[in-house]
């Protein structure tokens, strides 16, 4: 009997095969940006270095963009500005922290909660409910985020603070750009937004940031260009690629995965680790964000 045959594509893998790994990459990037960022702000003022990411990647995305969408974006420029003055504020709120947390992992983490900030942001702004599955979640999160953070007693570092401030500010965002952002074009809604964050950031540094006397470390660029064109254009399309693929549900559970690797990139990288209460801690955060969005999907493929 001679060797099986198969069709010309019977060994091409599924688009839901290759929309995980896209996702699963997605995850993989962002952990990397984190270090990207972190090694960035080391060397050079913190605002001015969010400032020239976000304008870099802007002008990147800008030579993608058609003639016609920016038709569209200016139909709706108000929107859009909006939509880039929530993203500019979590992105100011999320790099300080990053600058001045003594975990990376840690930070994740409280940043990951923003998915159960959504529905409460959506309660208040677009009157939707939220679902049992997110009452039945939240308790463990809010454990979870107690033993990630409350190891000296009642007391939280500005970090922690600020990290959560920025969760919660991402979790506006994201609502908002739920329900205006369909009405523009993806990818000029979102060079827009990256042009609001550098913007936003290269003012703060001019009002706030001393620019360093001695010249900036060559090496200290590079992170910055890697967090350019890789932490943020790179990701941008590897997520927009895979999102286009599979369900919006099927995308958060993979994207779950962020945090995770982050805390293993800071272990390798900076070699940092975070005591056994906080790994608890943010293990009950992934259970909690697991089953809510779980619930979720068990809801999308039954509708």
């Amino acid at each position: 009997m001679g060797p099986p045959v198969f069709g010309g594509n019977a060994m091409l893998p599924s688009p839901q095969r290759k929309a995980d790994f896209l996702l699963v990459l997605t995850t993989l990037i962002a952990a990397c940006g984190w270090i990207f960022s972190r090694e960035a702000v080391a060397g050079m003022p913190v605002f001015a270095f969010l400032g020239l990411r976000f304008l870099t990647a802007g002008f990147i995305l800008l030579i993608f963009c058609r003639r016609s969408d920016f038709r569209q974006l200016l139909s709706h420029l108000p929107a859009a500005l909006i939509s880039g003055g929530w993203q500019a504020a979590n992105m100011v709120l999320w790099i300080y922290a990053v600058a001045i947390t003594p975990s990376l992992g840690e930070g994740a983490f409280i940043m990951s909660l923003s998915m159960l900030f959504v529905p409460l942001v959506a309660w208040g702004m677009l009157s939707i409910r939220p679902s049992d599955a997110f009452w039945a979640s939240l308790p463990v999160a809010i454990i979870g985020l107690a033993l990630l953070t409350l190891r000296n007693g009642l007391t939280w570092n500005v970090s922690q603070l600020v990290f959560l401030l920025a969760a919660i500010v991402q979790a506006i965002y994201f609502c908002y750009n739920s329900h205006y952002a369909h009405m523009i074009p993806l990818l000029p809604l979102a060079a827009c937004q990256l042009f609001c964050t550098g913007i936003a950031g290269m003012a703060i540094s001019a009002i706030w940031e001393p620019w360093p006397a001695q010249q900036i470390a060559l090496s200290i660029w590079g992170w910055l260009l890697a967090s350019a064109l890789v932490a943020t254009s790179l990701r941008f399309w590897v997520q927009l690629k895979g999102q286009s693929m599979t369900s919006a549900a099927n995308a958060a559970l993979i994207m779950l995965l962020e945090p995770l690797l982050t805390v293993l990139a800071a272990t390798i990288w900076f070699d940092e680790r975070m005591a056994m209460q906080q790994i608890l801690g943010g293990l009950l955060i992934l259970m909690a964000l697991f089953y809510y969005r779980w619930r979720l999907y068990r809801l999308e493929r039954l509708s």
